[in-house]
């Protein structure tokens, strides 16, 4: 899939020049342009894929770029889970990449304070 970008002066719809924007993707410099989503900009400067699935390490970017999927999720400015299909590029974004291990599958339970049944509120012993 090769994604480029169309000169303002060709659209019919809005001519006037946007005004740029830089982004830092896992430190790396991105520019684009004002109104642009994040998957936007990543994709016109050539990047395909910003997130690894937990299961077998797949790269995923934009699968359905309407915010349903979930597979463009990036971190932006420190908030986790962003659909970056769904944000608008402001100048100096900080994005991230995410990847997330798998919970462990040891013998031990793993469980916060309130997930077994007996440390419930009000839950019959």
């Amino acid at each position: 899939m090769a994604s480029r970008m169309f000169p303002s002066r060709d659209d019919r719809i809005q001519p006037a020049e946007a005004p740029p924007v830089a982004l830092t993707i896992d430190g790396q410099r991105v520019s684009g342009l004002r109104g642009q989503t994040i998957a936007g900009v990543l994709l016109a400067s050539g990047r395909l894929s910003w997130r690894t699935t937990s299961a077998g390490a797949t790269p995923r970017g934009v699968f359905c770029g309407i915010g349903v999927c979930f597979d463009c999720i990036v971190t932006v400015n420190g908030d986790r889970d962003v659909r970056a299909c769904q944000r608008r590029a402001d100048d100096g974004d900080v994005i991230l990449t995410q990847y997330d291990d798998l919970p462990g599958h040891d013998d031990q339970p793993q469980h916060d304070e309130l997930t077994r049944r007996d440390e419930l509120p009000g839950a019959a012993s």
